[in-house]
């Protein structure tokens, strides 16, 4: 293929990364009937089909997918060295994209941020807080903060935040109800308020841990909802257990508001860990980043 036409292929990638081509034309800046006569264009040119196109979605065809798959992380690499040339400047600069959890960033990532990013003006963040098992590589992310668990094993890992501990709490109006759990397998007579993981769309396990032993419960109730705060307002509205940060908790805690049982089985873990692709190649912007978030104790 000519070096012409690498354009082709950066306008196919937007579109099947994006899997719109109105999300991926007013990303390149384009129409999307010019963007669409371009993707033609190529496949023509290929003698293939890369995209399957409906009403409603645009996906990858299995030819597409191999070319997303091969030819989309060279150009990843290829704009990873060119920003990585910013070196050459005086002062560290580029964008950072993180995926993270919302406890991560409202405990870890904003204090830090707002004493970083002052200093290094051209330097951007670009967060976003869901619940998901986020492909950092595949969703172009620089990094992702999840509990260490949950990183995979081919990623660098640095430890960005102190131990954590969980905490089973409800309202003083839920146990006027109902007798407080003694024990994990307690769980299955209480009304518990789940957190929905989207990237699978399962349920989170409520983890406990006494005496070396260690369960998961996967616990029931009237509510799921997707996140920290929304759990935290109906555990103090009454409507059943929620199993929270204990940093999250501790103000309601010590207000009469919440009460907490399990404790025992609550054991700490280590805090959360940044993480990213071992191929990554630093940029001097993201690995002062990483210097920051660091935990030092």
């Amino acid at each position: 293929m000519q070096r012409e036409n690498f354009n082709d292929l950066l306008a196919f990638l937007a579109v099947a990364r994006e899997r719109s081509f109105t999300k991926a034309a007013a990303k390149l800046g384009v129409s999307q009937s010019a963007l669409s006569h371009t993707i033609s264009g190529l496949e023509e040119r290929l003698g293939l089909r890369l995209l399957t196109r409906t009403t409603r979605s645009v996906s990858p065809t299995d030819a597409g997918e191999r070319l997303l798959v091969t030819v989309g992380h060279r150009f990843d690499e290829i704009e990873a060295e060119l920003e990585s040339l910013s070196e050459l400047r005086e002062k560290p600069a580029g964008t950072i994209r993180i995926t993270t959890g919302e406890h991560a960033a409202d405990t870890i990532l904003w204090p830090k941020f707002a004493k970083f990013l002052p200093d290094y003006p051209d330097i951007k963040v670009e967060v976003t807080v869901d619940y998901g098992l986020t492909d950092i590589v595949a969703q172009r992310y620089d990094a992702g903060v999840r509990i260490g668990e949950q990183v995979a094993k081919d990623m660098i890992a640095v430890r960005i935040g102190p131990d954590m501990r969980m905490a089973v709490v409800g309202a003083p109006s839920y146990f006027v109800r109902r007798s407080p759990p003694k024990k994990p397998q307690d769980l299955t007579d209480h009304s518990c308020i789940n957190l929905r993981l989207p990237t699978h769309g399962g349920l989170l396990a409520w983890e406990f841990g006494k005496g070396g032993s260690e369960l998961k419960a996967r616990v029931d109730g009237q509510i799921v909802l997707i996140g920290i705060t929304q759990m935290l307002n109906a555990a103090l509205a009454g409507l059943g257990l929620a199993y929270l940060p204990e940093d999250v908790a501790q103000p309601h805690l010590d207000r009469g508001r919440l009460k907490r049982v399990l404790e025992d089985w609550c054991p700490p873990f280590p805090g959360y860990p940044l993480y990213y692709p071992t191929r990554r190649h630093s940029s001097p912007a993201f690995a002062l980043l990483v210097d920051a978030l660091r935990y030092r104790r």
